[in-house]
Formats: C-alpha cells, structure tokens, sequence
C-alpha cells in the first residue's frame, strides 16, 4: 500500500503534464481559429468575409466546446456552455442567405466571448500550462545532457545558477535538473486546475444566457411542481372516497339496522354492533395510512433522520443508515428526501434484487447530501420508469441534483443534493 500511493501520484503527475501539453497545443489551435474568424470579420465589407465568417465561427465553437469538456473531465470545473451558434440555412445559395447567416453569428453573444477567449487563451492559458513543461523539459536538460557534454561546452557553461566546469558542477546540474523536474510534475496538476478556473471567466456562457435559462428552469419546475400537486390531491381523493369514505357509509347503515334490531333482537344488534367497531378500527388504520403516505408522523415529529431510520427497519433489505443531520430542515426539503430515499430503496429491493443497501446522510455548506448504495444488479437507467425520473422532477423542485452511478453488474449509488438552510437546531437523534 506504501508504494501504491507514490506511483498513483506520479502517474497522476504525469497524466497532468501531458494534459498540460495538449492544452498548449490546443492553445495554439484556438489562436488560428480566432485569426481566421477575424480574416472574415475584415472582409465583411468586400463580401468574401460573409462565406468565410460563419464556418470559421462553427470551427472556434467547436475548440471551445472542447475546452469546456476537457475542463469538466480533467479538473471538475463545470462550465456552463452558451446557447448553440445559428444553425447555417438550408438554402444557402439563395440571394443574401451568406449575409444573413453572418449577421446571426456577429449578433450572438457567445461568439463574442468564443474570439475573446482565443485571442487570450495562448497569452494566459498557454504561458501558464507552459510553465510545468518549460520545468521538465529544462530539468531533462540539466539531468540527461549537461552530465555528459559539459567538457564540450567549455569553461562558460552555466546551468541555471551552477556553473559546470567540472565533475562536481556536472553533479550540481544533475540534482538541480531532477529538483526542476520534479517542481514541474509537482506543479502540473495545480496549475491545470488554475487554468480551468481562468478558462472559465471567458468560456462561460453569458449572464444574460444564464438568467434566461434559469427563469425557463424554474418556469419549468414550477409547472412540475403544480402538476405533481394535482395529481397528489386526485390520489388522495381517489383514496379517500375508495376507502375510509365507503368504509364510514357501511358502518353508518350498519348503525341503523343494529339501531332497528335493539329492541327487537339485542344478539343481533350486539353482533352488528361489533361489526361496526371492526370497521371503525379498519377505516382509522387506512386514514393512518393515508395520513403516513402525506406526511409520515415520525417525519414531523422526529425529523429526516430518524425518518429513514424508520424507513430502513420497515425494509426487508438490510440496510445501514449512516452518518447524521445537525437540525432540522424545512419541512418541504425534509419531506422530498424522505420519499426519494423511500423510492431508492424501493427500486434497490424491486429492480435491483439487491440484498444490502447503505444510506449516507450529511449535510454541509448549505447542502444535503444523501447517498443510497446498494450491492445489486446495477444497470439502472432513468428511461425505464424505474421511478428515478420521477425523483429527479421531485428535486427539481428544490434546485436538487440526483446522480446515478449504475454499471451493469453493480453496484448502484444514488446521489441525491438539496441546497437548503437548517430551520432549527439539533432535535432528533440522528
């Protein structure tokens, strides 16, 4: 295990360096997009620009949309991409279809910001990934050349402040090129990260972009919101009029006949009478069903995380609960986690014929964060109605996240994060 740790870091050093080295590279390239897409902003005026302008700005979307991916995979910087360029028209031989097509590009915010980025990507991103590799490379220099051509170079030779006049110096190069070498594989992974963050300043989409796409979320989670409402209240009457409400007009008729036989026959009426205190026990149980199908009791009394401990010692699966919640959360936020963790292990039991299953509960930085892994099949996908769909429009709701990891074969980890503030202190004994 003690020398798994020092190859994985350098490996990972390694993997950085050269992803240091496609970026430079891709640097290179974003600043021959950028001039070429100005070559056809300058021609505009003599018409050639109108045919250049529009593909050369598809090729600059093209390198920073790969941008934005390798930032995303190689750092976790997750940059939000602006809206698609304009789609080129079908037509494009008709009279004034060039024109139109590079007056759609030179409108658009994005591209804008795409030329930006371009013109400034080889000046900061490329120095700055360059530094890592001008270590190697020099530290190469100093501890694979200078050992053995310094008699060669004669009495002026210096290698960075150590001058190689002898074995001694030659020694000195030796142990300052592996010293700059081991700073650039040190200094790769950070400064890859650097240069996502500074990447995403520019590749970003636009604020206006951002905020037209937020109100068109909310709008959307909010039409969710009302329809799932809709459908709660039809499920609830349905429930309500197929169960406690017959059961209560049975037991009022049966009221009446054992009221008719009282006189006339009291065993009788002592028999309805004992059937009617058997329906009324009935319809209280499927009232206290319905009422834990709304909202557990223990949910609002004890709060989330006794809930899912009470969840877990109904399953018949084993599951762990683990970890705990500071305080309460609010009773909408408590309420949805309740029943994704509820669907979760659902699914776990009925899809993924899992027979252990283990729930996370953590809540930091304003976030809740829920993990619900099984030991099953795995293989789960959201487009089979396996009602992880309908857990992702629930948290929609709250600006929530659900991640899904499900290889084929297993396991499967649910992910669920809710953005939320503590509504009162510690209560439960989570």
């Amino acid at each position: 295990m003690s020398d798994r740790r020092p190859r994985t870091a350098l490996a990972c050093a390694c993997r950085a360096l050269g992803r240091c080295q496609l970026a430079s590279l891709h640097a290179i390239a974003a600043s021959a997009a950028g001039s070429l897409v100005v070559l056809g902003v300058l021609l505009l005026p003599v018409g050639v620009g109108f045919r250049l302008l529009p593909p050369a700005a598809r090729l600059l979307r093209r390198l920073s949309d790969r941008s934005r991916a390798r930032a995303a995979a190689w750092t976790g910087t997750a940059i939000v991409p602006p809206d698609p360029l304009p789609a080129p028209p079908p037509a494009s031989r008709r009279p004034g279809a060039p024109g139109r097509a590079a007056r759609a590009v030179l409108a658009d915010e994005g591209f804008w910001r795409d030329l930006a980025w371009a013109w400034l990507e080889p000046v900061t991103g490329g120095l700055l990934v360059a530094v890592p590799l001008a270590l190697v490379e020099y530290g190469a220099f100093g501890a694979l050349v200078q050992p053995f051509v310094w008699r060669r170079l004669g009495e002026g030779n210096w290698y960075a402040f150590v001058p190689v006049h002898s074995t001694a110096g030659a020694g000195g190069a030796l142990l300052l090129g592996l010293a700059f070498a081991a700073a650039g594989l040190l200094a790769a992974p950070p400064v890859l990260r650097l240069h996502a963050r500074l990447g995403r300043r520019l590749l970003a989409a636009p604020r206006s972009t951002r905020l037209t796409r937020r109100i068109e979320q909310l709008t959307d989670s909010r039409g969710r919101a009302h329809d799932a409402l809709a459908a709660e209240l039809r499920r609830i009457e349905r429930d309500l009029h197929d169960g406690p409400q017959a059961r209560l007009v049975a037991l009022g008729m049966t009221l009446d006949r054992a009221g008719r036989l009282l006189e006339a026959d009291p065993p009788a009426a002592r028999a309805l009478l004992r059937e009617v205190r058997s329906s009324s026990e009935r319809a209280l149980q499927e009232l206290r069903d319905l009422v834990h199908g709304i909202h557990p009791p223990v949910l609002a009394d004890r709060g989330l995380g006794d809930a899912v401990r009470s969840l877990a010692l109904d399953s018949f699966l084993d599951v762990r609960v683990e970890g705990g919640l500071p305080g309460r959360l609010p009773a909408p936020v408590e309420s949805a986690a309740y029943f994704a963790v509820s669907e979760a292990l659902a699914n776990a039991a009925k899809h993924a014929r899992a027979r252990e299953v283990r729930v996370s509960l953590a809540y930091g930085a304003g976030l809740l964060r829920i993990a619900v892994a099984d030991d099953g099949r795995g293989g789960a996908d959201p487009s089979r109605g396996t009602g992880l769909a309908g857990l992702r429009r629930r948290l929609d709701t709250f600006d929530g996240t659900l991640a899904l990891h499900s290889p084929p074969g297993g396991p499967t980890t649910v992910t669920l994060e809710i953005p939320c503030a503590l509504s009162s202190p510690k209560t439960s004994s989570s």
